[in-house]
């Protein structure tokens, strides 16, 4: 398990919109992502970015030693060479069960600026896919991303976590409530990403006029025939807007899509002869920031929703100690599946070594002091052998697995420390095959 780790950087540091910096642009992600993979020999790759955070989520190769990757990481996100120093200060690193838990608690929405929030799982879910896609996955990561996921959705379904106000998009969506009762009139959702789902979900139930805005219509009309309303094409909404009240934009556009001369124009055509509202919900921003204070337009970004959602975190999060609690069971899961998974063929060569050796003891017993056995006595003291070579075997195998499961990291060095040295390396390398063969097996 020590061979996991996790490097990022959340909306913790210095809030969700200075992500913008680390996040990896849509059209270099595979080829930074691969070329991370080789330079730091990781077998295993996986990339979470969302608008609090920006994670890298990994497994070294077999054999290699766990080193600190933050340098990488900071010149892969940034596409800069950190001076000394620079990345360990910006990123955050956990290794091990630290690196587990910590993306259990992600998964399970207890690490959000909003407690609980639900976009989150859909996010970790893509992350897990998409290191597939691009051929980076493997038995460990998967195994992890399976357990966060099992662990989210017993949160969800076992506490209280899931009750009140827990997505981002539904704080966003207060506010354009609250616009359009003032001022009624259309909301303009922009993007089809799962955000943006759900606040055309959440303004349906209330009836609450929007159209639906994006680059490519075929997904767009999808969605936009599941609410009964109508889509535009960006470009013809950029050109010549509808009037529209609010805006809420969610896309995964590496820069602004919404500019000053759209604003201009969507400022001068509203139904109320006020500025529309402008909610953005993406890091790197889709609203332009600078043009909004040009033309002194108040743009809600992600800081202020993390804000809002911030106020009430400590009480949410003291009604929900059941949900740590499950978090530290899925832990101790985990440390057996992995074991399982990882050290499987070492429990093999121990009980290998065992039957080897029993077998040796009884021929020599059986061609010197018991030759003149027949067959079936025969037969018998090596049938007993064998049973009695895996009893005896099961007594290390349940300590070896208790090293593993309940130990502290270095418990399987310290136990093969005290073996021959040649059995001691022929356990070594039971554990570099399995760990081998399910890399191949992944990739």
């Amino acid at each position: 398990m020590e061979d996991l780790g996790i490097v990022g950087i959340s909306w913790q540091k210095n809030g969700s919109e200075s992500l913008d910096r680390y996040t990896l642009p849509r059209n270099k992600m595979v080829q930074r992502l691969r070329a991370l993979a080789k330079r730091a020999e990781l077998a295993e790759l996986a990339y979470l970015a969302t608008c609090n955070r920006v994670e890298v989520i990994f497994a070294h190769a077999a054999g290699t030693q766990a080193r600190d990757i933050r340098p990488l990481v900071y010149e892969l996100l940034t596409g800069e060479k950190p001076r000394p120093g620079e990345a360990e200060r910006a990123l955050r690193a956990w290794g091990g069960e630290g690196a587990v838990e910590h993306l259990f608690l992600v998964a399970a929405g207890l690490d959000s600026a909003c407690l609980g929030e639900t976009e989150i799982v859909g996010q970790v879910r893509n992350s897990a896919e998409l290191s597939v896609e691009i051929g980076l996955s493997g038995p460990r990561l998967r195994l992890l991303f399976e357990e966060s996921l099992k662990i989210a959705g017993r949160i969800r379904g076992e506490t209280q976590l899931g009750e009140g106000r827990v997505s981002l998009a539904g704080l966003a969506v207060d506010h354009i409530r609250e616009r359009i009762r003032r001022t009624p009139g259309q909301t303009a959702l922009i993007g089809i990403s799962p955000m943006t789902e759900r606040a055309a979900q959440s303004l349906a139930s209330t009836k609450t006029p929007f159209i639906i805005i994006n680059r490519s219509l075929d997904k767009a009309q999808i969605l936009a025939d599941r609410f009964g309303c109508l889509c535009l094409p960006l470009n013809e909404f950029c050109r010549k807007p509808p009037r529209i009240e609010a805006v809420f934009s969610c896309t995964g556009s590496s820069h602004a899509i919404i500019k000053e001369s759209t604003l201009e124009r969507l400022a001068a055509q509203t139904e109320s002869g006020q500025a529309p509202l402008l909610i953005d919900m993406s890091v790197p921003a889709d609203i332009d920031p600078v043009a909004c204070t040009k033309l002194a337009l108040k743009r809600i970004g992600m800081d202020e929703i993390t804000k809002e959602a911030q106020a009430n975190r400590l009480v949410r999060l003291n009604k929900t100690p059941q949900a740590r609690e499950l978090v530290d069971y899925a832990l101790i899961r985990f440390h057996e599946k992995f074991a399982e998974q990882v050290y499987g063929e070492l429990f093999g060569v121990l009980q290998q070594r065992y039957q080897h050796t029993a077998k040796e003891g009884v021929q020599r017993l059986l061609k010197k002091e018991l030759k003149d056995l027949g067959p079936k006595q025969r037969e018998a003291i090596e049938s007993w052998s064998r049973v009695l070579a895996r009893r005896f075997a099961h007594i290390p195998t349940l300590g070896l697995r208790g090293l593993l499961y309940e130990g502290p990291e270095g418990s399987l060095d310290a136990f093969l420390e005290g073996l021959d040295p040649k059995f001691a390396s022929e356990l070594r390398s039971a554990v570099n095959r399995g760990l081998q063969q399910q890399e191949e097996t992944g990739s």
